[in-house]
């Protein structure tokens, strides 16, 4: 068994507030990965057994949706909005300008792990251009220095 005790008995929690099991699978999915970092195909077996589906199914949605992961991820994930209005604004050079801070190509992780660098065609914050979204927080009117700092500041 890869779903531990504690999750199972919160995916149960969240099947029962809906009419159909299927519906707390997204749900059940997060609380997959919050444990393991990723969905594997080990996890995705278990979940299809729960949900009583294919794990071909699961890692459909898996694949589908881009906060799911079938691998194990850098701890932190950095996104540059790279949209128009955020490159007018200089967000194409604040990313070149963390890729070499990082020694790190976009997209991809750094050596150690710590961080994956990516870019991102629109984070809807387009008056606050240029703007990074780090895991689940938006840091946005980024200069380098500031973006680098904060960068730096990450826990491992």
């Amino acid at each position: 068994m890869v779903i531990s005790e504690p999750i199972r008995s919160e995916i149960d929690a969240e099947i029962a507030k809906f009419p159909k099991p299927r519906g707390a699978l997204l749900r059940a999915m997060h609380l997959v990965q919050a444990e393991h970092g990723h969905v594997s195909t080990d996890c995705a077996r278990e979940l299809a057994e729960i949900f009583e589906m294919r794990p071909i199914e699961v890692m459909e949605v898996v694949s589908f949706y881009n906060m799911f992961f079938d691998k194990p991820q850098a701890k932190h994930h950095v996104y540059v909005c790279t949209n128009l209005p955020c490159s007018l604004r200089g967000a194409r050079v604040l990313l070149a300008q963390l890729e070499s801070h990082l020694g790190v190509q976009a997209p991809g992780d750094t050596a150690d792990g710590r961080i994956h660098l990516g870019h991102e065609e629109c984070l809807g914050a387009c008056a606050y251009a240029p703007m990074m979204r780090i895991d689940d927080q938006y840091f946005e009117d980024l200069d380098v220095e500031k973006a680098k700092s904060i960068l730096d500041s990450l826990g491992e």
